[in-house]
């Protein structure tokens, strides 16, 4: 449905520019809608599913350094540190010192954060599926070409 529909808009858009940012914008936020439902079922948040995710697939058992993870997440660097003082009251991570620097923290998944991604993960992978049904794999990479172009042009001006 056009945008302009869902919005229930009397007028149309002057600037495809403008129409094209906020189907983006109005679809970002219908999928955090959509993930603070679907976490919230979990216990979870989608940051802290974010933060498994990470640990699991890019950290692996040595964990990830909390400078590196912060990098890699989709939050706000200064959040980080909030983030994982929850995740580690909630015993779903750890935070020990690297032995190679002390001012380091390595973050780790506890045995409860890695059972609580295992249950987590293949309703998610289904969410994932469900809001990309019937876009093709050529769609997809024309869409991840197009927001990877969009990006570039916010990063250069910022």
């Amino acid at each position: 449905m056009p945008l302009k529909e869902e919005l229930k808009l009397k007028k149309g858009f002057e600037m495809a520019e403008h129409e094209a940012l906020l189907n983006i914008y109005y679809t970002t936020t219908s999928l955090k809608k959509r993930a603070d439902v679907f976490f919230k079922t979990f216990g979870l948040t989608d940051v802290q599913f974010n933060v498994m995710m990470l640990l699991t697939y890019q950290g692996g058992p040595d964990g990830l350094s909390q400078a590196k993870l912060s990098d890699m997440m989709l939050v706000n660097r200064a959040n980080i540190t909030t983030l994982i003082d929850r995740m580690e009251k909630a015993q779903f991570v750890i935070r020990t010192n690297d032995s190679a620097d002390r001012r380091t923290n390595i973050i780790k998944l506890t045995a409860k954060g890695k059972k609580m991604f295992e249950k987590a993960e293949p309703f998610y992978v289904e969410q994932v599926k469900q809001a990309m049904a019937g876009v093709n794999q050529i769609e997809q990479k024309k869409l991840m070409a197009v927001l990877e172009k969009v990006r570039a042009n916010i990063n250069k001006s910022a």
